[in-house]
């Protein structure tokens, strides 16, 4: 199951769209750019993994 926050437009050149996407027991944060984070069982975890990969892409 994938869960999506926002609007489902498709993301603009060097956007940074997060969602979370679940495989068996483990949940996981990917964004449009290509970023995937680390395999999680806690989904807040893995919503807290992107929302730092979002804020980590708008304070280099």
């Amino acid at each position: 199951m994938t869960q999506q926050d926002g609007p489902t437009a498709p993301p603009a050149p060097g956007e940074h769209r997060t969602d979370t996407v679940e495989q068996g027991r483990f949940c996981f944060a990917r964004c449009a750019c290509g970023w995937r984070g680390p395999a999680r069982r806690a989904r807040s975890l893995a919503r807290t993994d992107a929302r730092g990969h979002a804020a980590d892409a708008w304070n280099p």
